[in-house]
């Protein structure tokens, strides 16, 4: 059976809760087309509108009153997004699986991924989280709330965190275990929660988002799974896109892909970490990586549309 690990894109999952509960019925339809073509599926997912919103909210009950609501750390925030992302998305797998006599157990893993604390990242904010703003705004909350904003791809300005590399996968040997009893694994969400190893065996959370596209051609490795497949707004990577010049690729290597990255086609914090995470792990396994739009997931896997990325 071909293993795949599925990197869900945010418009898998919409902005906020009414959004989520409709667009993960979708998701579900799509991701158990696989299921049935008899593909062995994880799903991982990001969370850049939910963590955003979850810490936006507890900040604002700390303003209120500090002393009976205290500071909620960015990675908690992180590791409630995990579960209520994962709540929608597996009761939506559920049901689908099931209205198709599919018998196969849906789980969630609240997932803890090693950083490390040393990573140039913490030093040079860019992951974009929470929710869009204009220019103004924006600049207002940079200077209230001591945050970070960046403009995120011409769509409007958000804040940025630290985005660390990840390290190790800690609940790797129970998503093995789950995978191999025929569970449908959900895992990595919004790309784990970041921790440091401390004394003592602890494990530290740290104040940022690691990209979940990273993080899942991390989980695709460690796994071995046979293929990468990263889910986004659109069919195919471009080059020159949105240009009369734009150019979409069908198949390339790591090799072109990076000629590509070098000569500035890709949009950072946006299409490039899809690219260099699908990159990266062609290179590193010497498997297969596909990025393509959740509809056409299906047809991307038959080779029928989609960005193909190989080494041969």
């Amino acid at each position: 059976m071909t293993k795949v690990v599925v990197a869900l894109g945010g418009n898998a999952l919409g902005n906020n809760l009414k959004e989520q509960m409709e667009a993960v019925k979708k998701t579900a339809v799509n991701v158990v087309d696989l299921i049935e073509e008899g593909y062995e599926v994880v799903l991982a997912h990001g969370n850049g509108p939910q963590a955003g919103m979850i810490k936006l909210a507890m900040d604002e009950m700390t303003a209120k009153d500090p002393k009976k609501y205290p500071p909620v750390s960015l990675s908690v925030s992180v590791a409630m997004s995990q579960t209520y992302i994962g709540y929608d998305l597996q009761n939506a797998l559920r049901e689908e699986m099931l209205s198709r006599k599919l018998e196969k157990p849906v789980v969630t893993i609240a997932t803890q991924v090693e950083v490390d604390p040393n990573d140039p990242a913490f030093d040079k904010p860019t992951k974009p989280i929470g929710r869009f703003m204009a220019k103004e705004e924006a600049m207002q909350a940079a200077m209230e709330k001591d945050i970070v904003v960046a403009e995120d791809a011409g769509r409007g300005y958000r804040q940025v965190v630290a985005s660390p590399k990840p390290k190790e996968i800690i609940e790797i040997e129970t998503i093995n275990h789950l995978i191999s009893a025929n569970e449908l694994v959900i895992t990595c969400g919004g790309g784990g929660i970041p921790v440091i190893k401390g004394e003592n065996n602890h494990l530290q959370g740290v104040p940022a988002v690691i990209d979940k596209d990273f993080c899942s051609a991390l989980l695709a490795e460690t796994i071995n799974a046979d293929f990468l497949i990263i889910l986004t707004a659109v069919e195919q990577v471009a080059l020159n896109f949105g240009s009369p010049e734009q150019k979409n690729l069908a198949k390339v290597s790591p090799y072109e892909l990076q000629k590509y990255i070098n000569q500035g086609h890709f949009a950072p914090g946006s299409m490039l970490t899809k690219v260099e995470a699908a990159m990266n792990f062609v290179k590193q396994t010497d498997k297969k990586a596909l990025i393509t739009s959740l509809e056409k997931a299906k047809e991307g896997l038959a080779g029928k549309t989609g960005t193909l990325i190989t080494s041969n």
